[in-house]
């Protein structure tokens, strides 16, 4: 029994967990109406995203997915909304290679489809028509984003010899 105790402490369980799910941050903005609604609409779409993750804690984290759209109508932006959709994860028992790709991959992929909602949603409110925001590939943005890591280290690592 005393064997089997140890044993169990020496091999506790992982876990990562989705604790709360939350907008940090959102902001709309309509520069140009009611003027713009008299144009046809026919706007340029640029989307941006980031993803970051801080520690709160031993084991909680918190993801902050951040998006911004811009829809311009010719010179003129139409509307600009941003977002920042934000969650607390616990991670326990987890080897620290496991946890940035967590962090990186999972997390945002989680978190893209209620800042998406959130970015439709308040899109529609705004006066236009509904924005819905193509699939995101968050395990090959992960890797460029370590590829470009690397490069710059090799490139500063170059520099120094």
């Amino acid at each position: 029994m005393a064997d089997n105790v140890s044993a169990n402490a020496q091999t506790e369980e992982q876990q990562f967990i989705l604790e709360k799910i939350y907008v940090k941050d959102l902001s709309f903005e309509n520069p140009k109406s009611p003027q713009i609604f008299t144009t046809q609409w026919n706007p340029q779409i640029n989307v941006q995203l980031n993803s970051q993750a801080k520690a709160i804690s031993d084991d909680v984290y918190e993801v902050v997915l951040s998006i911004t759209v811009t829809a311009k109508q010719s010179e003129n932006t139409a509307f600009l909304v941003e977002v920042q959709q934000a969650a607390l994860f616990r991670a326990k028992n987890l080897k620290e290679d496991q946890l940035p790709p967590l962090l990186g991959i999972y997390c945002p992929t989680v978190l893209f489809p209620y800042a998406r909602e959130t970015i439709s949603d308040v899109v529609i409110r705004g006066g236009y028509p509904q924005l819905l925001l193509a699939p995101v590939n968050f395990e090959s943005l992960y890797a460029q984003q370590l590829k470009q890591q690397q490069d710059a280290e090799k490139s500063s690592d170059d520099k120094i010899h």
